[in-house]
C-alpha cells in the first residue's frame, strides 16, 4: 500500500501545492481544505501545465485522474468552473484543481496529460457546454448529436424543451 501523505507547509498547503506554487509564484488564486482534501483555484491557462508536472514530479506523482466535471454558475462573476480530481497512489493523497472560465466557456484539453480524461471532458461538453481546445474527438456522448441545448446548464428550461 502507498505511503500516507507527508505534512503540509507552513501556509497549510500539501507538499504537491506547495512545490507547484514555488514553481509557479502566484499560480494558486485560492486554496481551502476540507475533510483533509485540498482544493485550488488555478489559472485556466496553466491547468495542463500544473497537471502535467504534478503527475511527473518524483515523490507526488498524481497519476490518475479521479474525475473531471463542468459547472455552470449564472449570477457569479465567471460562468463556469471545472474540476479536476487528482490522485497520488505513492503519497495516498488527492488534490482539486479548478479552473474558472468567462462566458467562453473554453479550456485546454487534458487527453495529452490524462488520456482518460477523453470521456470526461466529452460528458462536460456534452452537458454543460465547456469546449475542450485540442480535444481529439469533442462531440456528443449523452445526447443526441442534433440537440442544441446544454441539459446541466442552470439556465437550462425545465419545461417545453
Amino acid at each position: 500500500m502507498g505511503e500516507t501523505k507527508d505534512s503540509a507547509d507552513p501556509q497549510g498547503l500539501p507538499d504537491g501545492l506547495s512545490r507547484v506554487a514555488a514553481r509557479v509564484p502566484g499560480v494558486l488564486l485560492e486554496t481551502s481544505t476540507d475533510k483533509d482534501e485540498t482544493t485550488a483555484v488555478v489559472p485556466a491557462e496553466l491547468i495542463v501545465e500544473i497537471c502535467r508536472f504534478l503527475k511527473e514530479e518524483p515523490g507526488l506523482e498524481y497519476v490518475f485522474l479521479v474525475d473531471l466535471c463542468a459547472i455552470h454558475w449564472v449570477e457569479c462573476e465567471y460562468s463556469y468552473e471545472v474540476v479536476y480530481l487528482l490522485h497520488s497512489f505513492v503519497r495516498n493523497d488527492r488534490i482539486r484543481l479548478k479552473v474558472r472560465l468567462g462566458e467562453e466557456g473554453r479550456v485546454a484539453t487534458m487527453t495529452g496529460v490524462f488520456p482518460g480524461a477523453n470521456w470526461h471532458e466529452r460528458e462536460a461538453y456534452d452537458l454543460v457546454g465547456v469546449v475542450f481546445e485540442g480535444h481529439p474527438d469533442l462531440r456528443r456522448i449523452l445526447m443526441p448529436d442534433d440537440y442544441d441545448a446544454f441539459p446541466l446548464r442552470r439556465d437550462f428550461p425545465l419545461k417545453g424543451y
